[in-house]
C-alpha cells in the first residue's frame, strides 16, 4: 500500500507541476505558431518586375512547405449591384492552392473566384450564388468559400481568382512562402530572395517571422529544461524511497524467502516474484495518480497534459520503480535458507 501511495504521489506531483508546464508550453507555442512563425512574406511593387515564374525557381529550394503568388488587388463588386461595396480581389498563382479550398482541375479554369466568409458577407453573397465584377470590367462567377489561413489573414477580406494556366510572365505583388520548420525561416528567406529576379530590388520588401521563431525556440528550451530537471528530481526521490521500502520489507520477510528457497524456489523465481508484485503495485499507483491529477486539473481549469506525456510519464515511473526494486529482490534471492530457518 505504501508503494502505491508513493508512486501515485509522484505521478500526481509531476502531472500537477511539469505536466501543467508542458501543457502550457504547447498552448503558448500553438499561439505563437498561429501567428505564423514559419512564414516569409515578400511584397513587390509593380515596377519591381517580379513575375509568377519565381514559383518555378523556388521549387529547387529545400525546406519549403507551401508557396503561392498573388497579383496586386483590384476592386470588385457584386455583379448584380455594381454600386455595392468594393472588395479587393487578387489573382492567385501556384499549384498548391487546393489547400486553401480551391479545387484543382476545374472545367472553367481561370474563370472562377473564391472568397472568404468575410468577403462573401461584404459582397452580399452569403449563399455563394452569384458573380463579381472587377473595376476592369471582367466578371467571374463565385464558385466557393475559402478558409483564410493565418499567413493570409492580413489580406482579409480575401478573394482569389486562381490562374492555373498562367505562363509565368504575369506580374505579382505578393509572394508567400511557408517554411517546414521555424528554424528554417531565415535560410529559406535568403534563398527565396536570391531567386526573385527583380528588375529593381529596392522595390522589394521581405517580412519574416524570424523573431517569432527565435522566441519560440527560447520558450521551448527554457520550459523544457525546467520540466526535465523537475521530473528527474521527483523520479530520483521516488526511486530511492521505493528501494528503501522494499529493502526493509525484504529484511522483515527474510524467513519467508528462506522457506521458499528451502522448498526449491530458485533465485530467479524470487526476483521475478518481487518484481511482479512491485510492478502491480506501481501500475495501481500510476492509475490512481493519473486519474486524480486529471480530475484536479479539470476541476481547477488548468491545462491538462496530453496523452503522449501521460503515457511517457507512466512508463518512466514503472521503469524507475522496477529498477529500484531490483537490488532488494536480488538481496532477497540470496538469503541462505538454512540460516533463516535456524531455530535459536
Amino acid at each position: 500500500m505504501v508503494t502505491v501511495l508513493m508512486v501515485a504521489g509522484m505521478i500526481l506531483a509531476v502531472m500537477l507541476t511539469t505536466g501543467r508546464t508542458v501543457a502550457a508550453e504547447h498552448q503558448v507555442l500553438g499561439t505563437i505558431d498561429a501567428a505564423g512563425t514559419r512564414s516569409v512574406l515578400i511584397r513587390a511593387e509593380d515596377s519591381a518586375g517580379v513575375t509568377a515564374d519565381v514559383l518555378e525557381r523556388i521549387r529547387g529550394i529545400t525546406g519549403i512547405e507551401w508557396a503561392g503568388a498573388f497579383s496586386s488587388a483590384v476592386d470588385a463588386t457584386n455583379g448584380a449591384v455594381l454600386d455595392g461595396t468594393r472588395v479587393p480581389v487578387r489573382y492567385a498563382y501556384g499549384d498548391q492552392l487546393a489547400g486553401l479550398g480551391m479545387p484543382e482541375g476545374s472545367p472553367l479554369s481561370g474563370e472562377l473566384a473564391y472568397a472568404s466568409a468575410t468577403a462573401l458577407e461584404q459582397f452580399g453573397l452569403p449563399d455563394i450564388a452569384g458573380s463579381i465584377t472587377l473595376t476592369t470590367g471582367a466578371s467571374y462567377a463565385v464558385a466557393g468559400r475559402i478558409t483564410t489561413p493565418d499567413y493570409l489573414a492580413a489580406f482579409e477580406p480575401l478573394v482569389l481568382i486562381p490562374q492555373p494556366e498562367a505562363d509565368g510572365s504575369e506580374r505579382i505583388n505578393v509572394l508567400v512562402v511557408i517554411a517546414e520548420r521555424p528554424d528554417l525561416v531565415a535560410p529559406v528567406s535568403a534563398a527565396v530572395s536570391s531567386v526573385l529576379a527583380a528588375d529593381d530590388p529596392s522595390k522589394v520588401t521581405v517580412q519574416t517571422s524570424e523573431a517569432l521563431a527565435h522566441l519560440r525556440s527560447l520558450i521551448r528550451g527554457q520550459l523544457g529544461t525546467f520540466s526535465r530537471g523537475l521530473v528527474l528530481a521527483l523520479l530520483s526521490i521516488t526511486g530511492a524511497l521505493v528501494a528503501v521500502l522494499l529493502y526493509s520489507l525484504v529484511m522483515m520477510r527474510r524467513r519467508d524467502f528462506g522457506r521458499r528457497r528451502a522448498l526449491g524456489a530458485s533465485r530467479g523465481l524470487i526476483i521475478g516474484l518481487l518484481l511482479m508484485q512491485t510492478g502491480v503495485l506501481a501500475l495501481t499507483g500510476i492509475a490512481l495518480g493519473t486519474i486524480t491529477a486529471t480530475a484536479v486539473s479539470i476541476a481547477s481549469r488548468s491545462p491538462v497534459p496530453g496523452i503522449s506525456f501521460t503515457f511517457s510519464l507512466a512508463l518512466l515511473a514503472l521503469t524507475t520503480t522496477l529498477a529500484s526494486a531490483f537490488i532488494p529482490a536480488v538481496v532477497a534471492s540470496r538469503r541462505d535458507p538454512i540460516r533463516e530457518l535456524r531455530v535459536p
